[in-house]
């Protein structure tokens, strides 16, 4: 069995996202991920990632049989394409410097044949920062995420509760105030090592093994 990625272009109406996802389900494919939108000329656009799939020619077959199906795409995967996702989210400067450590490291791992991306976003606010790691978890590929502030608790705290309850995401922090650090995997105080230590958590590649370290270490 394999994963791919579909892109299906399709008429604008009512029911077709429900037949396209009814034909799959028969296939016994999970879908994993689905991002669709209208394109100018009123054409739907739906990509599906999907695992599991063991009869690939088939399942395109009974896709482009559907009435309002126009095009079938296939692709690989895009955890196959992109890899493993890190996004790191905090206060601009660290963000940065964390960003340096991981881009550094992935180069190092990517080289040996890994797929790492790094992601990053500057935010500041409670609101706005607790927001975004909730959406952590409606993100695909996203294996780590780094926290780079000088203060995270409260609703952060809460948000970062929640994905881990969700999810296997890996989440480290740096060193600082706030109870967010209470339920971290990881405290380190450096943040370019934040970023390097980051990749390896969950590098195949790396010798380091965060689920040996037991809970809340710091660095």
């Amino acid at each position: 069995m394999n994963d791919y990625t579909l892109t299906i272009k399709s008429d604008e109406k009512k029911g077709v996202l429900y037949d396209i996802t009814d034909v799959i389900t028969d296939h016994g494919v999970n879908i994993s991920y689905v991002h669709l939108f209208v394109e100018k000329n009123n054409m739907g656009s739906i990509n599906l990632e999907l695992e599991h799939v063991e009869d690939i020619d088939d399942l395109l077959s009974d896709l482009k049989n559907i009435e309002e199906v126009r095009s079938v795409e296939l692709h690989g995967s895009q955890l196959d394409i992109w890899g493993k996702r890190i996004i790191i989210i905090g206060g601009g400067a660290q963000v940065s410097q964390v960003a340096t450590g991981a881009i550094t490291e992935a180069d190092r791992h990517n080289i040996r044949g890994e797929r790492i991306s790094v992601d990053t976003i500057p935010l500041v606010g409670e609101k706005s920062l607790a927001e975004a790691i909730e959406a952590i978890s409606r993100l695909p590929r996203v294996s780590a995420v780094v926290l780079a502030g000088s203060l995270m608790g409260g609703e952060i705290t809460q948000a970062v509760k929640k994905v881990k309850k969700e999810s296997k995401l890996v989440v480290i922090s740096l060193n600082m105030p706030g109870s967010v650090t209470e339920y971290a995997d990881l405290i380190i105080t450096d943040p370019i090592q934040a970023g390097v230590l980051a990749v390896m958590s969950i590098a195949d590649t790396a010798v380091f093994n965060i689920e040996r370290l037991g809970d809340n270490i710091k660095f």
